[in-house]
């Protein structure tokens, strides 16, 4: 599998002063030069205005589809979907009763070791993750976590850097966060789990204990893969009742696993898996 790295000339743009403004929101469906305003603040990492603000999820979708669109051409194809808001915790931070989903796109994914700017967006954030990539479109059809297995290829360890990108004061509800795609931005890809669909590595995916620690041996972070749902893989389950029809080759980000994180500069943050059968640690180096 490929990982495209995200252009430079983004990255330092990412890295450039903020701006004090904050674009005036409008309701409904974000209209062409809305969406072009919001794109042109996230290219430069300044914080901007929600899409929606009328807590509308019909035109959240909208907007997130005219954003997606949009960013194709700095960030390529869509390659799948993340699952946000996964946990109890991060439900209630925002105040929402289920997840929310948004478009992976090609760029966005980096190499295990990456290295990126601590201030990448405007509102940069790290986050433990996994990836898992879809074998093929009967997993549509499995009715809880264990049939999932059945239909994945592969287990990708993941870390995730989100950009929340909305400014003070700006409303930050499961619609909103859906309209800006879920924060997506940069993720730093692992390597590769092969899937042997066993009960072992189901039992595993929700035991296993997932570790953020920095260089100076800090550590972080520790949580259970249960707090996704109860069991990682029913992020996809979730994904797939709200209407997405998933297809061989599809990636999906099953949400954070433990805490939202900011990054701080001249500081490498490594992910290890304890429990998962085969996986090794991710990092991310923060400049």
């Amino acid at each position: 599998m490929k990982h495209a790295l995200l252009p430079a000339l983004l990255l330092l743009l990412a890295s450039c002063g903020r701006a004090d403004r904050v674009p005036t929101i409008g309701s409904g469906c974000p209209d062409d030069r809305a969406i072009e305003a919001y794109v042109s603040d996230f290219s430069r990492g300044i914080p901007t205005s929600a899409l929606v603000a009328d807590g509308s999820m019909e035109a959240a979708r909208c907007a997130q589809g005219k954003l997606v669109t949009r960013l194709e051409s700095s960030f390529g194809r869509p390659i799948g979907y993340k699952v946000g808001l996964t946990s109890a915790p991060s439900q209630e931070r925002f105040g929402v009763t289920e997840p929310v989903s948004g478009v992976l796109l090609e760029n966005m994914m980096l190499e295990n070791g990456a290295e990126v700017v601590a201030t990448f967006g405007s509102r940069s954030l790290y986050e433990a993750d996994l990836l898992v990539l879809v074998a093929d479109s009967a997993i549509n059809e499995a009715v809880d976590a264990r049939a999932v297995l059945d239909h994945l290829e592969a287990i990708y360890p993941f870390i995730e850097l989100p950009d929340l990108v909305l400014g003070p004061g700006q409303p930050m509800d499961g619609a909103s966060i859906t309209a800006i795609n879920v924060g997506a931005r940069l993720g730093v890809v692992g390597e590769r789990i092969e899937v042997d669909a066993s009960d072992e590595l189901h039992r595993s995916l929700a035991d296993m204990s997932v570790v953020i620690t920095d260089d100076a041996g800090e550590e972080r972070s520790r949580e259970q893969g249960r707090i996704v749902l109860g069991h990682p893989l029913e992020a996809v389950i979730w994904l797939v009742r709200s209407g997405v029809r998933l297809k061989a080759g599809d990636l999906v980000s099953l949400g954070s696993i433990g805490p939202l994180l900011t990054p701080d500069a001249q500081t490498t943050i490594t992910v290890t898996y304890e429990g998962l059968p085969g996986a090794k640690p991710v990092s991310v180096r923060f400049q």
